[in-house]
């Protein structure tokens, strides 16, 4: 399996694209549309931050939220005569005593590479099958051209896969990188003309940095960056955000923004940024040397970014490994769900990134809980001050299984203090603003689009019935069962059995073991 040289990992992703992957197969999956759909006496979970309601019958006409009726009280029987009709032609989902949310956005959704050695089809079947109507693909890592296509199959629904955003890295397709300011506003130029969604930046200098994000900001893209400890020195989340970043991956570059007593990073003298254990190790320090919670540059920095209408994308999950590894690696959907060429992409290796285990041990990890504290604490209070944060999972990477991650991403804004409630904002709502798109999706009103979530269980209650594989609960007779797992999976009006997708791709991984006689194996055991 080929492996990508943590050496030139960046520079690969900006100047070309990944190897593709193999192409989505023609959709065979889904029921549907209809010209009308009538979704019956289900309890409404908005993602506009408004508390349950229900039963309400939703209806739905050419795609678009046309109707939301309440029709009767809970534990009520409710009264045909006060139901929106069906016509003739139409459909009727009866979700009596489910819970219906926004379709999930994931603002940080890779595609894969040669290296996880996956299909755009598991993939894209991960995500349906945990509620994932939308992504943004940060990097276009399969290149624009083969993203743009999937995208457009996705809009007219001809594959089985959610509406996709191409956010193109920076000097993708340049025969060499960017070093003028002329020559960055001509990328920028022709990126948005092949018709990229928006920008991913991972940095470069301050005044190339300045004009490309001003020229993407004229012409109305998106943009993200992880601000990568190359150039951060120079160029921190502030000055991306007052150039026109509208988003930020990740935390870096926000501790840099928030030093007062240094302006880089405090780097072992051994340091060397191509040696993962190195950076990562030393990334878990970050946090701690910035300014404390609620201090006067902490503050300042916080109010600036809110002012600036600014979004923080955190994808918490990616990084989880680093703070519990044994807990990441032994979760329990790899068995089933990982690709055997995807759980050997994640073992420990010098020149495979994100596989920094050269010999991670307590004091990494207890440096990354003390991480997590601090960042956390930022994001929290980010958004109670009316700062925008967005779900994003960064899977293929770290342990981050596709779809499982975006739920584990929901559980840890949970831990960061985030009522289930907020959430769902961030995981709908928050990221159809950031993209631009919150009058098309990202809440349940009338004239938006049919993405819908559909699940049996309470999700405010246990985030764990997202999951594919479902919670664990006891029933009175002292049975161990499994509830939970979504069970449908609404795209433009198209009814997905997540189950099934989700039985897909188990078969996938199964037949994929079966070929060679593939077992997962924790790293160093024989």
């Amino acid at each position: 399996m080929k492996k990508l040289l943590l050496s030139v990992f960046v520079l690969c992703i900006q100047l070309t694209a990944w190897a593709q992957i193999e192409s989505a197969p023609e959709r065979t999956e889904g029921e549907g549309p209809w010209s009308q759909l009538i979704i019956r006496g289900v309890t409404l979970i908005n993602g506009n931050g408004a508390p349950p309601t229900g039963p309400v019958d939703i209806v739905v006409e050419e795609n678009k939220i046309a109707e939301i009726k309440t029709v009767g009280y809970p534990g009520v029987e409710i009264q045909d005569g006060n139901r929106p009709k069906l016509k003739t032609g139409g459909k009727e989902l009866d979700a009596s005593g489910m819970y219906l949310m926004p379709g999930f956005i994931d603002m940080h959704g890779h595609i894969g590479g040669e290296a996880q050695g996956v299909t755009a089809e598991y993939v894209f079947k991960l995500w349906m099958g945990h509620g994932i109507t939308t992504i943004r693909d940060p990097a276009a890592g399969n290149g624009l051209d083969w993203v743009l296509e999937h995208k457009a199959k996705s809009a007219r629904n001809k594959i089985t896969a959610p509406r996709i955003l191409a956010y193109t890295a920076f000097g993708q397709g340049s025969k060499s990188k960017i070093s003028s300011v002329e020559a960055a506003k001509k990328w920028v130029q022709n990126n948005a003309e092949k018709g990229a969604d928006g920008i991913k930046f991972f940095g470069a200098t301050p005044e190339i940095m300045q004009a490309a994000l001003e020229e993407n900001k004229k012409l109305g893209l998106g943009s993200a960056m992880h601000h990568a400890q190359m150039d951060v020195a120079r160029w921190n989340v502030v000055n991306s955000a007052r150039a026109g970043l509208t988003s930020m991956e990740h935390w870096y570059g926000l501790p840099e923004a928030l030093f007062t007593d240094r302006t880089v990073q405090h780097y072992k003298l051994d340091y060397n940024y191509n040696n993962e254990q190195d950076r990562f190790s030393e990334a878990g320090k970050l946090w701690e040397q910035a300014a404390p919670p609620y201090s006067e540059r902490w503050n300042e920095v916080m109010n600036e970014l809110i002012e600036l209408d600014f979004t923080i994308d955190p994808t918490f999950n990616i990084y989880e490994a680093s703070r519990d590894l044994m807990r990441t690696r032994r979760a329990e959907w790899h068995e089933d769900y990982t690709m055997p060429s995807l759980w050997e992409f994640y073992q420990p290796s010098k020149i495979s990134h994100g596989s920094y285990w050269h010999y991670w041990g307590t004091e990494q990890e207890t440096n990354w809980r003390k991480n997590y504290q601090l960042w956390m604490t930022f994001v929290n209070e980010y958004k109670n001050r009316g700062g925008r944060v967005t779900a994003g999972s960064d899977s293929g990477f770290i342990f981050q299984l596709y779809g499982f991650a975006y739920i584990r991403e929901l559980e840890l804004l949970r831990e960061a203090g985030f009522h289930p409630l907020e959430i769902m904002m961030s995981a709908t709502l928050n990221g159809a603003e950031a993209l631009g798109m919150e009058d098309q999706i990202g809440s349940v009103e009338i004239g938006k689009l049919a993405d819908f979530v559909i699940v049996e269980e309470n999700p405010l209650e246990n985030l764990k019935v997202l999951y594919g594989t479902g919670a664990i609960k006891l029933t009175e007779d002292n049975e161990v069962t499994r509830v939970g797992g979504v069970k449908y999976t609404i795209k433009d009006g198209i009814i997905y059995d997540a189950q099934q997708l989700l039985r897909d791709v188990k078969k996938m991984v199964k037949q994929d073991k079966d070929k060679t006689g593939y077992e997962i194996k924790q790293p160093g055991m024989k």
